[in-house]
């Protein structure tokens, strides 16, 4: 039985009004959207754990690659065929070799699409020789220029997330256009086992981390929430964090961490990993970026006080007064920005 299309009124009066090259043109395109037609970009990730080194890491690194898959697929809705995971101790098509690395990047790339979205996430041991950092693999491991390298014929826009010990040098040699780029830490000197991912993984799809409540959670609020997890744990232990995470998403290769100063954010926080939702509403970044300097600053007052018994009474109250005084601004601005959308000017 064939589907017969009936053409609204108002295209039988444009076909009659205007010449017939535009009227083709006009048609078509109002068809188009109409019908639905256009193709809608895919998802993809490439989750890889590289080398465990003591069979102590192993554990971890399988609960946290098995969670990020489980939240991609349960909850991002990904397809599960457009997922490839790499590990320690995998077969052939799973190993996380160099070999194995350059296999599943090419897959990719024959697969992808300009409009297509891809998630590389690195998990387990990063390392820096003074020269040079890369990520740990079994076997001969792949340098930040290396990776530069092969991710660099890949089209469409890249979520590179290395969750490792010393990956700063990697947002410095991965970010580019249509990429956000984030690394556990803020320095290579930084070369202590990271708790980033724990926190990550658990931000792509924690409602806590959907800060401006939109129902949806972007890669510039999932790196939000992870950054301030981090900063509990440390804190919550009386110890001193030695990760600072960092954002890359306007290819300068600077970066900023969450609730800092800096240019980045703005392309990360209108990034999603679950599907396009028909008719949400945009993102209003500058009432996210008020809401993340507030969380930024309640986490601030939570570290003050684990801090208390290392000050004076004085350091103490000045610091406090100057954090709820930020505070209260901050707060007064988020106020004005949801009843004027147009009222905020930093």
């Amino acid at each position: 039985m064939q589907r017969v299309l009936k053409v609204p009124r108002v295209l039988r009066v444009l076909v009659l009004k205007v010449p017939a090259v535009l009227t083709v043109l006009t048609v078509l395109t109002v068809l188009t959207v109409l019908c639905g037609t256009a193709a809608s970009a895919e998802r993809y990730a490439l989750i890889v754990s590289g080398a465990s080194g003591e069979e102590s890491y192993a554990p971890q690194y399988a609960q946290w690659r098995q969670a990020a898959s489980v939240a991609l697929i349960e909850k991002l809705g990904f397809d599960a065929t457009h997922i490839v995971t790499l590990f320690d101790g995998g077969e052939a098509d799973h190993a996380s070799t160099a070999a194995g690395v350059r296999k599943a990047v090419a897959a990719l790339r024959a697969r992808l699409k300009s409009d297509d979205v891809v998630l590389i996430l690195l998990i387990g041991h990063g390392s820096f020789d003074g020269a040079e950092a890369k990520f740990n693999l079994v076997g001969p491991d792949l340098s930040s220029a290396e990776w530069a390298a092969l991710l660099k014929p890949l089209p469409g826009t890249l979520v590179i997330v290395d969750s490792t010990a010393a990956s700063f040098p990697f947002l410095q040699s991965l970010a580019a256009p249509r990429r956000v780029v984030i690394t556990a830490t803020d320095s290579a000197a930084q070369r202590f086992d990271t708790v980033f991912p724990e926190y990550f993984i658990k931000a792509l799809t924690d409602p806590e981390a959907d800060i401006d409540k939109n129902g949806r959670i972007s890669m510039w609020e999932a790196f939000t929430a992870a950054s301030l997890g981090v900063k509990r744990f440390y804190t919550q232990r009386g110890q001193l964090a030695t990760e600072r995470a960092l954002i890359d998403d306007n290819g300068d290769g600077e970066g900023r961490e969450a609730g800092g100063d800096g240019t980045d954010g703005s392309a990360s926080a209108r990034l999603y990993l679950d599907p396009d939702v028909p008719g949400a509403a945009p993102t209003d970044e500058a009432l996210l970026t008020l809401l993340q300097k507030r969380a930024s600053l309640q986490a601030d007052v939570d570290d003050l006080k684990q801090r208390r018994q290392l000050m004076t009474p004085d350091e103490y109250q000045k610091e406090f007064e100057r954090i709820m005084i930020e505070l209260a601004r901050v707060s007064r601005d988020i106020r004005a920005r949801q009843k004027n959308p147009g009222s905020y000017t930093s």
